[in-house]
């Protein structure tokens, strides 16, 4: 509290990453698993370009081949969808603010974990409370039910804890390529488990997207070589 503007950030990075965490799990509850995993697809497009706009990041050619042909493969899908892809947008540019927002705050990963948790909890703890009252909450109702509930916390906080701790210590365009892998699980989950919808528009877009991300880990692959020979 004796640094402002410091708070500031923290309790904007409370305010996005909350975004990101109620709009995702009110896709997966509402039948859009597929959707997030096209924000989260975005993102790493989002993160790049904060990378180079408030960073000053160099992009080389590659990656501008890799954010041309994504970027057609999301054209390709909002095509698809009929309709502006709310939550895919509302996903990646919460979350790509939020690494760029940790990037520009460089405190440790546990310490501004610690604290956007501190801020953030009085709000749903103060829900809880209220839903309990109205007899709808469901934490503490079953055993099963409130275990999942609290795995589901951990299963959220760990991953949070280990990207907070490496947007301090990697370039934007390499943790934007890392988190393909997380759409990319999305992705299966709502087509193979939830056996959500896909046109073959549909499938074009995202095979589109794929072959960008294979632009990028050429990319990735090329440009760690050179560090390695320049290191050796």
């Amino acid at each position: 509290m004796k640094r402002p503007k410091i708070a500031a950030k923290l309790l904007l990075t409370s305010i996005l990453i909350s975004i990101n965490w109620l709009v995702f799990i009110w896709a997966t509850n509402n039948g859009h698993v597929v959707e997030t995993s096209l924000g989260y697809y975005i993102n790493p497009l989002a993160m790049i370009a904060f990378g180079v706009i408030a960073l000053k990041e160099r992009i080389r050619k590659l990656q501008w081949a890799a954010i041309s042909i994504a970027t057609a493969g999301v054209l390709v899908l909002t095509i698809d969808y009929g309709r502006l892809p709310w939550i895919a947008l509302v996903i990646a540019l919460s979350w790509g603010s939020y690494g760029i927002m940790k990037k520009l705050l460089g405190l440790g990963a546990l310490e501004g974990l610690a604290i956007e948790t501190f801020i953030s909890g009085f709000f749903y703890l103060g829900y809880l409370i209220y839903i309990g009252n109205q007899g709808t909450g469901q934490f503490g109702r079953t055993t099963g039910l409130t275990l999942l509930l609290i795995s589901a916390g951990a299963v959220t906080a760990i991953p949070l804890l280990l990207f907070n701790g490496a947007t301090t210590r990697l370039p934007l365009a390499t943790i934007g390529l890392l988190q393909y892998i997380t759409p990319t699980l999305t992705f299966c989950i709502g087509v193979w488990v939830r056996h959500e919808d896909m046109s073959a528009a549909r499938w074009a877009g995202f095979v589109i997207i794929w072959v960008a991300l294979s632009v990028l880990a050429l990319d990735l692959l090329k440009s760690s070589r050179t560090v390695d020979d320049s290191v050796t």
